[in-house]
């Protein structure tokens, strides 16, 4: 393990005003994507779209580094460059998603996951390193309701992570952890605030079990708010202030940066939210920035539309969603800018 090499890949990814494009979906998820803008899901078109995103002049402004699916850290862009080295031409720091997806967990309650994908992981990262990959990403999913989750689908999940993590780090791999802890459902702010304390505590713990080198991870979590069935939904002041309380109380100080999933927020609700907290008073110190798929990449899907003739226009609108969120990294956004779009 090179520590210093961990370390300073960390703090590059949550660099001043900078966050995560996370384009990891996989064949099935980007074929949903695909679907809804009437493109078939071939390998020509997933290229073309993430290679408009990744051409988009001026991304490297407010994107560090992009999460790819082991198909896209393998391809190449229309002209032969392949799209790790397009990325690194730009300054940003090519990732790879590594786990292989949520299964049912044995014990667990009705409809609790554990993530797989430990199985050979070691070699894997050795070949991704290979590859160009400098940091990776490992899902784990945690339902939410008045029992749920059970303490064995917490201290799973957390083993796994914890794993994968080590794994990584011995691989000089910069490892992403990311218990997210779902919006479905009719929970209230108060019970994910519980539920985040406690899938965060025992994360923490197991890492600590594992030797894991907090100063070479990032945490990627969701935000403390209400599922999306819940009555009263939650102000971006009471997002951050829930969400910076319960993170105070359970992430060392050490972890380089926080960089927040969408969860399947609206693009400028996620935006927001992140900016209360960076805006809000009190020590944070972590860096709190991004790590967004859909709430970065929805209007540049639907302004492409998978049509050649609009690849400016997705760029346009891909442009837009990052710099929205790079100023929210920094405090600095306000709503009126979304008139730009």
């Amino acid at each position: 393990m090179n520590k210093q090499e961990l370390m300073k890949t960390a703090q590059a990814l949550v660099a001043n005003g900078k966050g995560i494009l996370a384009a990891d979906e996989s064949t099935g998820t980007i074929e949903k994507r695909l679907t809804s803008i009437n493109t078939p899901n071939t390998e020509t078109n997933r290229r073309d779209y993430r290679e408009m995103l990744f051409t988009t002049d001026g991304m490297e402004e407010f994107i560090s580094g992009v999460i790819l699916y082991d198909e896209t850290l393998r391809q190449k862009a229309a002209n032969g460059t392949p799209f790790s080295k397009m990325l690194q031409a730009k300054g940003v720091i090519p990732g790879i998603k590594v786990d292989a997806g949520a299964k049912t967990l044995p014990g667990g309650l009705d409809g609790e996951k554990i993530t797989e994908g430990l199985d050979g992981l070691s070699d894997r990262l050795k070949e991704y390193y290979g590859l160009g990959a400098r940091f990776a990403k490992w899902r784990a999913v945690i339902e939410i309701d008045a029992v749920r989750p059970s303490s064995l689908c917490l201290a799973a999940n957390a083993e796994a992570l914890a794993r994968y993590a080590a794994l990584c780090q011995e691989a000089n791999i910069v490892p992403i952890v990311e218990p997210e802890v779902l919006m479905d459902g009719d929970h209230d702010i108060a019970r994910c605030e519980e539920v985040t304390s406690d899938a965060l505590s025992t994360l923490f713990a197991a890492l600590e079990r594992h030797n894991v080198l907090l100063e070479g991870i990032l945490l990627k979590p969701n935000m403390v708010i209400p599922g999306l069935k819940c009555k009263k939904q939650a102000s971006a002041a009471e997002v951050a202030e829930a969400t910076l309380r319960c993170f105070r109380r359970h992430v060392p100080a050490a972890v380089p940066g926080i960089v927040f999933l969408s969860g399947g927020q609206a693009d400028d609700v996620a935006t927001a939210n992140l900016n209360a907290m960076n805006a809000a008073a009190g020590e944070k110190p972590w860096k709190l920035s991004y790590s967004y798929g859909r709430a970065l990449q929805a209007a540049a899907l639907k302004a492409w539309g998978g049509k050649p003739a609009n690849i400016a226009a997705g760029k346009r609108a891909f442009y837009h969603r990052a710099k929205m969120n790079s100023m929210a990294a920094m405090g600095t956004y306000k709503a009126i800018m979304e008139n730009a779009a």
